[in-house]
């Protein structure tokens, strides 16, 4: 009875989660505009979606800012996790703690952070402010990714490259990075993944001029819901769910991720 219980509680989340997405891609192909009446199914709202160049160019800028901003905050999260591992006990904790920190922190204070920064630096917002504030919350994400395959590799490996006569370099590149790698795919899928599903921090370090989807959604919102956003929404939806089962498949099967 118990059992059933847990069960049953489990599948009311799960519909009160999930049916208003439900809804929402089923519109996306309603025939007609009406949110309150089925007109019949149709993909018109698809095709003029890819015809709209607000959204197509929003779409750009989503999909090159996460993609950059992906490659390069695993770089150096990469690195920073190399060091921050080789580090000893008190300076790891400190390092640890300020990692955590941004990811605690609500993002309308990062957000908000991140704009005074930028326009104290009297940086004009757009697409290169974006792009590094999209690097700078990323990185701690990849950090705590790639940190726990550190740990798990033997640590004399690399002493013993060097001992043989391998290069530092050599040695991070050839026996290092291997080792890590399943670590250092998860934190980039997530990095692209928290990168293409932004918005509070990307709406404060950007100017109306530069828009990625979110931030072109919330615009477009104000003024009445299109269908065409029903579309756009159930795409995004879609693409999101496919990498983050990707990044949960490799975080739960590690042996095959390796």
């Amino acid at each position: 009875m118990r059992k059933l219980v847990k069960r049953g509680y489990l599948a009311l989340i799960l519909l009160f989660l999930y049916i208003p997405i439900i809804v929402l891609i089923l519109q996306s192909f309603n025939a007609g505009k009406s949110r309150a009446k089925w007109e019949g199914f149709s993909l018109q709202w698809y095709s003029e979606l890819f015809k709209d160049q607000a959204i197509m160019k929003a779409l750009y800028v989503t999909l090159s800012i996460a993609v950059i901003a992906a490659i390069a905050a695993t770089v150096l999260g990469t690195l920073a996790a190399i060091g921050i591992h080789a580090m000893r006990k008190r300076p790891q904790a400190v390092m640890m703690t300020m990692t955590n920190l941004p990811m605690t922190m609500p993002d309308i204070v990062t957000g908000i952070s991140l704009m005074i920064l930028f326009t104290f630096s009297k940086i004009e917002r757009g697409y290169i402010t974006m792009l590094l504030a999209h690097i700078t919350f990323n990185t701690p994400y990849v950090i705590l990714s790639v940190l726990p395959k550190l740990k798990q590799m033997n640590k004399h490996t690399y002493e013993a490259a060097l001992d043989l006569g391998a290069s530092p370099s050599y040695a991070l590149v050839h026996v290092i990075l291997p080792e890590i790698s399943p670590g250092v795919i998860t934190g980039l899928l997530l990095a692209f993944t928290l990168s293409l599903d932004d918005f509070v921090i990307s709406y404060f370090t950007t100017s109306p001029m530069v828009q990625n989807l979110s931030t072109l959604i919330y615009s477009k919102a104000r003024i009445g819901i299109e269908p065409t956003l029903n579309a756009l929404s159930a795409l995004m939806f879609l693409a999101l769910l496919v990498l983050l089962l990707i990044v949960n498949r490799r975080a739960s099967n590690p042996a095959k991720a390796r």
